[in-house]
């Protein structure tokens, strides 16, 4: 089964090369990795000391990051090496200050696998949620390298789970200890005869626990707020921005809307200005204004959302009209403020969980969105309980960083 696994490795290599001519996002992906090695040799000698994190893309970066900076913290003489595998990831966290050295993750043939490890020579290694790649797994199972899963997640339609599933099994041989978020991770390892196996919860929420502790302050959003009641659209799509315009267009409340949209593009950018009926400005037009006299605030910029969301009072947190579904909704969680998501959240624990626990309104169309935001905008006790509901979500469960590094 390992043979047929690299046989399409070896052919998926072979057809994104051919769709990068037509993809600019496949193209970042083939292109980002063929300097990989001339990078890591420039950038690692053989005598330093080195520790591996191994990032899908942008969200599970996050998720480590507080592991990756109190292992840093604790081993200050060893360069910290993370990989991507996704240009989502990559291209936006490629110039991050936490590590020594930033790459794409070469494709997992064997060939990659020992190469990569022969330069890199980690002492440790840190897998963030999943991405389990055989030939990886395998070449540092023989090196005998310490590797940990931080903030793993198991379900039973996963490989490892299936008859036929004994090659990627044989992979899970490698890990030293698994750090899962939940019971039902444990339990599905344990059916395979793993017992190093701790619940340690979810790194995200040490993350968005410490934002608070930062500087959020941004005051350009603090003029344009000028002491109005705001609501934040964060990642929203074209399907969320639908009902949301909606809404803008319609309503006479004295409230202010700030959008930060998942994709900047600047046609699509344009496109949702003009579909706009009331006072916009764009972050990219701020400069010599009075920021004070608009009702919307577009965001064609990337990194500080999360700056925004301490100026919220209310929050839409956007890709919930869409698949997977709803994207971050703990940075505004945090801020103890009250979230309106789409209606595709199922597959994330803790959108499931603040909707359950009435932090957090779930709507299906433009009518449910204007009964929750003008119920919000309303009442004040309203807005504050479930604001207050969010913020004890996250302080509950945060720990998962404390447990990991005691075990380490």
């Amino acid at each position: 089964m390992l043979f047929l696994y690299n046989l399409i490795v070896q052919i998926a290599d072979f057809l994104l090369k051919i769709a990068a001519l037509f993809s600019p996002k496949i193209k970042l992906f083939v292109d980002g990795r063929k300097p990989i090695f001339e990078i890591l040799e420039s950038k690692i000698n053989p005598n330093d000391k080195t520790i591996w994190f191994h990032a899908a893309s942008l969200g599970e970066y996050e998720q480590g990051l507080p592991v990756i900076e109190k292992i840093k913290e604790k081993f200050p003489n060893h360069k910290i090496i993370v990989t991507f595998f996704s240009p989502s990831g990559y291209e936006v966290r490629k110039n991050n200050t936490v590590a020594d050295v930033t790459v794409y993750l070469p494709l997992d043939t064997k060939k990659n696998a020992k190469h990569f490890l022969s330069i890199v020579h980690p002492e440790m290694v840190f897998f963030i949620k999943y991405e389990y790649w055989p030939n990886y797994l395998n070449e540092l199972r023989k090196l005998k390298t310490p590797t940990y899963l931080i903030s793993g997640i198991f379900r039973k339609n996963q490989l490892f789970f299936k008859w036929y599933g004994g090659f990627y099994r044989k992979a899970l041989e490698t890990f030293t200890y698994f750090f899962v978020q939940n019971e039902s991770s444990k339990k599905l390892l344990l059916q395979l005869g793993k017992t190093n196996v701790a619940i340690s919860g979810d790194t995200r929420f040490d993350r968005v626990a410490s934002i608070l502790e930062k500087d959020n302050s941004l005051d350009f959003i603090e003029a344009f707020k000028n002491d109005t009641l705001t609501i934040v659209v964060g990642s929203s799509w074209p399907k969320d921005e639908n009902l949301l315009v909606d809404f803008i267009n319609q309503t006479s409340e004295k409230v202010k809307f700030i959008i930060a949209p998942h994709n900047i593009k600047g046609e699509q950018i344009q496109e949702l200005k003009n579909s706009i009926s009331k006072k916009v400005v764009l972050f990219s037009e701020k400069e010599n204004k009075n920021l004070a006299d608009f009702d919307v605030f577009i965001i064609d910029t990337v990194g500080i959302l999360t700056k925004i969301y301490s100026y919220a009072d209310i929050a839409y947190v956007g890709g919930g009209f869409g698949n997977p579904g709803v994207h971050n909704i703990l940075e505004p969680a945090t801020f103890g403020v009250p979230i309106v998501i789409g209606p595709n959240f199922s597959h994330f624990a803790e959108a499931t969980a603040l909707v359950n626990m009435e932090g957090c309104v779930s709507i299906s169309d433009k009518n449910e969105l204007a009964d929750a935001f003008s119920n919000l905008i309303a009442n004040d006790d309203i807005r504050h309980e479930k604001g207050h509901i969010c913020s004890t979500f996250v302080q509950m469960n945060k720990g998962a960083i404390n447990i990991i590094m005691n075990s380490i």
